[in-house]
């Protein structure tokens, strides 16, 4: 089967994420994402994967249909910042917690 551009951007990105796990260094990788790039069918692009483990599914999206009130209540790690503001969509007064690795998270006032 043919490779199709679309394939080929979602080989190299599981290539990345396994990269970025640890299981690959800079040349190796750079060495795959050539043999990926220059594949003509499906089944030559893909044996670049054949000694790694398979990728779990991508986490759910967490805020899907919640606007920005995506938490019902802070998680115990996330700590409080003065930032609050009106979600356009709910109507709601948020307030921004953030993470220990500095991402933020929108949890609506009146759950605080």
């Amino acid at each position: 089967m043919l490779l199709s551009d679309a394939d080929r951007d979602r080989l190299v990105d599981a290539l990345g994420h396994h990269a970025s796990e640890g299981r690959l260094g800079v040349e190796e990788l750079e060495r795959r994402v050539t043999v990926v790039l220059e594949a003509q069918s499906r089944e030559d692009a893909v044996a670049v994967l054949a000694d790694l483990p398979p990728l779990g599914p991508p986490a759910p999206s967490r805020r899907r249909g919640r606007g920005h009130g995506e938490a019902d209540v802070a998680a115990p790690d996330w700590l409080p910042t003065n930032e609050r503001f009106r979600d356009p969509r709910s109507n709601r007064i948020t307030r921004v917690w953030v993470d220990t690795a500095g991402g933020r998270h929108y949890v609506a006032e009146e759950q605080i």
